[in-house]
């Protein structure tokens, strides 16, 4: 890393989560499910500073609890079911420089609800942002367990139809492009490229992909993916350094 590069983070975490409330500081492996986050960037000598966004002051307290640095409460405009995450980046990378008096070049957002990248996932993407100037951001994907170009159907006027109509000119599995998923383990960004985009990031930008395995590729929604992430981290088959 440049010894000039300097990097934010930001872990949002908002208080109203409907599809499983309070899931970001539910208990998760013997750490709030947030703290996860909050330990991988304390793991990691690249970023410069780390801030949790939220309007929840249980939150904050967590967080604080946990080392994190929760320097403002996000307006309640920017909390709501419908807000995107987009404006959500820019206030806090707004008020993280107002506030600390610096600019930063980097923003990594790290989502409390994939709670299973590691310090080699950021410092790779990392490294392939610096390395292609012409990329805005760099987006953390997996290659999912089927392909939806070979296994993707749809109904239509009663028969199977493909839903990717390239599907229908391979014979052979193997031959299928690979595809991948963006699995929300890591979003990193230019900060000139958050300040100047509309929000639509996939359409007014140019991206490269950071591959995370799969297995390690977990975002939690439910409380079945909750449990089942849970189950995967106890039993071994994905380990995280802060746990031990």
């Amino acid at each position: 890393m440049n010894a000039e590069t300097t990097i934010l983070a930001v872990i949002p975490a908002r208080g109203g989560s409907k599809g499983l409330p309070g899931k970001n500081i539910r208990p998760f492996c013997g750490l709030p499910l947030i703290g996860h986050s909050i330990r991988l960037s304390q793991r990691c000598p690249q970023i410069t500073r780390t801030v949790v966004s939220t309007d929840s002051p249980e939150i904050m307290g967590v967080a604080r609890q946990l080392g994190a640095d929760v320097p403002f409460l996000r307006p309640a405009a920017l909390a709501q079911d419908n807000t995107p995450m987009w404006p959500v980046l820019q206030h806090a990378l707004q008020a993280a420089e107002d506030l600390g008096g610096n600019k930063y070049q980097f923003l990594l957002l790290l989502d409390p609800t994939s709670p299973c990248r590691l310090p080699e996932d950021i410092a790779g993407a990392l490294n392939k942002l610096q390395g292609h100037p012409e990329a805005d951001g760099v987006i953390g994907v997996s290659q999912p367990d089927f392909n939806p170009i070979w296994h993707c159907v749809v109904e239509k006027d009663g028969w199977m139809s493909d839903l990717i109509p390239a599907g229908a000119l391979y014979t052979r599995r193997q031959d299928v492009p690979k595809v991948y998923r963006i699995n929300a383990s890591l979003y990193f960004w230019r900060t000139k490229f958050i300040r100047a985009s509309s929000g639509n990031w996939r359409a007014d930008g140019r991206h490269l992909l950071y591959e995370v395995p799969e297995d390690r590729a977990v975002h939690i929604d439910t409380i079945e993916e909750f449990e089942r992430a849970e189950l995967m981290i106890r039993e071994g088959f994905i380990k995280l350094p802060w746990l031990g």
